[in-house]
């Protein structure tokens, strides 16, 4: 691809020595970029936008391939129905923006300039008056103090919330990121393999965690968007709370949930390991957590609805327990994530009781049966829809696991 010229949006700063551009490896094939640039214009067309700016790292990444850590920083991409996406983003990132996408044009803010300024120059530039620009609200990484500066500097355009667009975009994965997602998961399972053998009656939660992490990056894996949730029981409802100094006791139970990354691809899992021998609960917890995902993947067929599949998990607990489960949900779709989460975003698209969406060949799943009743148990695997049925991609013992 030929680069285009960056956009001259703020003053620049005295020159500096060329620097070699290196480009990364793509992660799926060029043409792909194009397909999903074509879907996202078809759909705005339908809409009626002249421009769609988005934020989120996820969006970014699946329209761009842009795969770095500084969106910590405002960076957003403008797409138009004709022409290179303009990226907005902070001055220091030129040399990645360069390496990594380009194909688009930069709008580059430096320290201490306002971000916004920059955005509503550049939507100001190629969008006409009284037109329709969508942007997404729900993003975690579109500040409304910005986004309010940019409306007021363009207050003769109309503004459409799309959050939902790019994301329904995502929602069924090609044959190219189903690979990278099956890579993921041989990282996942490294991982856990490495976290249950490291577990043991004395051994420190931090050890585990450290096990885990060397698993991950030796067995190939990227930067994931969680670290290893690594944890007693005793703390299991802490949901998003890691690893402490505390040593595991005898009886004791440790729950750990990981995802290897390849390529910003996740293929998350969880399991519930016990120190020295399980509790008396324990083992008819995990056979009502091992019934539930067995019955939540022969329900995850393409065709079915969410809630199908929730009230198939929640049932075939229930069966054991003799109660009904009351979470929330009984896995989520999953894929492309970047720090802090690696859902995809700020919102869970989970399969929850009485859910309308319905199940497509190529979604991808993180199936999590956690039970609390008579004991705190969690499994969970990550599926990949295919045309007759689920595959279960993450591998570990799905039994009872005791370690010394």
């Amino acid at each position: 691809m030929t680069a285009e010229p960056s956009i001259a949006a703020e003053p620049a700063e005295p020159a500096e020595p060329a620097q070699p551009v290196v480009a990364p490896p793509l992660a799926v094939p060029e043409q792909e970029y194009r397909v999903r640039a074509a879907r996202l214009r078809r759909a705005m067309r339908r809409r009626g936008l002249s421009a769609v700016a988005l934020t989120s790292p996820e969006n970014l990444y699946y329209l761009l391939g842009l795969d770095h850590l500084g969106y910590f920083a405002f960076t957003m991409v403008v797409v138009t129905p004709h022409g290179p996406p303009v990226l907005v983003a902070r001055r220091m990132e030129r040399h990645t923006l360069s390496a990594q996408v380009p194909g688009a044009r930069q709008a580059l803010y430096g320290e201490g300039q306002d971000p916004a300024r920059t955005a509503a120059r550049v939507l100001a530039d190629v969008t006409p008056p009284g037109s329709v620009i969508g942007v997404e609200e729900g993003s975690m990484t579109l500040p409304p103090a910005v986004l309010s500066r940019v409306r007021a500097s363009l207050p003769d355009r109309t503004w459409s919330d799309c959050t939902a667009l790019p994301a329904r975009l995502r929602t069924v994965k090609s044959p190219s990121e189903a690979a990278l997602v099956r890579r993921a998961a041989v990282v996942s399972g490294a991982a856990m393999r490495a976290a249950v053998e490291a577990a043991g009656t004395g051994v420190s939660e931090r050890t585990v965690a450290a096990r885990a992490q060397w698993a991950m990056t030796d067995a190939g894996g990227h930067q994931p968007g969680f670290v290893p949730l690594v944890r007693s029981t005793d703390r299991l409802a802490q949901e998003h709370v890691t690893w402490s100094e505390h040593r595991l006791g005898r009886g004791e139970g440790l729950f750990v949930e990981l995802s290897g990354c390849v390529h910003r691809y996740h293929a998350p899992m969880s399991r519930t390991v016990y120190c020295g021998e399980a509790p008396p609960d324990a083992a008819l917890a995990a056979e009502a957590a091992l019934a539930g995902l067995r019955a939540a993947r022969a329900a995850l067929v393409p065709g079915a609805v969410t809630g199908a599949v929730y009230a198939a998990w929640a049932g075939a607990v229930a069966a054991i327990t003799g109660r009904r489960p009351r979470r929330h949900h009984c896995g989520y779709l999953t894929g492309i994530g970047f720090p802090p989460s690696w859902v995809g975003g700020g919102s869970v698209p989970g399969i929850r009781a009485g859910g309308r969406t319905r199940v497509r060949a190529g979604m991808v799943v993180h199936l999590m049966s956690w039970v609390d009743r008579p004991a705190g148990h969690v499994i969970s695997d990550t599926a990949l829809v295919l045309p007759d049925g689920a595959e279960l991609l993450t591998d570990a013992p799905r039994n009872l696991i005791v370690q010394p």
